[in-house]
């Protein structure tokens, strides 16, 4: 699979508009494997290469493939992600779980890269700060969110249907836009606590995966999802 290298914000941007906006309203029969744009070295010591090697061409492609052969066999390759989330519980439980890995880990891997706090728009910093007070104290509840989910799942930052920034979480595979979801919003941040994401390098050591996951925050493309969210509401 080749790879490429996000060399700009503009780049990184234009990677994003096909992964969050564009994806979810286009029918799954147009739907084309994520291509990381990193190497899988890229994310050390953070999270070391073999795991992103894994993680991204065994779990994330074998969610996509899943899908999509789940999806053509019930004839829903005429409908978007956002359809199929918006009414995901009249589906067999394998276009819930394949679909969501598939999505989920596509705004994962876009909302990482060695990073820093520069990239955090004006915008989104007071949104921040408005609802959190600070981005340490977001940072804390996320962590806190990510810790007590229970098994495998997902923490959460999204915009909620009143344009409000929330933390949450979900199990599995589920997302806050599916229909399944008792925590509902347009995602921002998904950190992904399935050990398949950490246990090589980390073992049970989940707390300390999800301390030194801050440290790839690609804050660009964050600042650019919350931007078109909320000129959405």
């Amino acid at each position: 699979m080749n790879r490429i290298i996000i060399t700009s914000l503009a780049t990184a941007i234009s990677v994003l508009s096909m992964a969050q906006n564009t994806l979810l309203t286009q029918r799954v029969s147009e739907l084309n494997f994520y291509q990381l744009p990193y190497q899988y070295a890229a994310l050390e010591p953070a999270i070391d290469a073999l795991t992103v090697e894994i993680h991204y061409s065994r779990h994330h492609k074998a969610y996509f493939d899943n899908f999509l052969k789940q999806a053509s066999d019930l004839k829903l390759t005429e409908k978007s992600l956002n359809e199929i989330f918006a009414k995901v519980s009249e589906y067999p439980a394998g276009i819930r779980n394949n679909g969501g890995g598939y999505y989920n880990h596509l705004l994962y891997w876009e909302i990482l890269k060695p990073g820093n706090r520069k990239g955090l728009s004006p915008t989104l910093n007071k949104a921040i700060a408005d609802e959190f007070g600070s981005v340490e104290n977001l940072i804390a509840q996320m962590n806190d969110a990510a810790l007590k989910r229970f098994g495998s799942g997902w923490a959460w930052l999204v915009v909620d249907g009143n344009g409000k920034l929330k933390i949450g979480s979900t199990p599995n595979q589920d997302n806050p836009l599916m229909d399944v979801s008792d925590f509902k919003g347009i995602p921002l941040i998904g950190i992904d606590v399935w050990e398949h994401a950490y246990y090589l390098k980390y073992q049970n050591r989940r707390a300390e995966y999800v301390n030194n996951f801050w440290s790839l925050i690609n804050w660009e493309v964050v600042s650019e999802l919350y931007n078109e969210a909320i000129k959405k509401k």
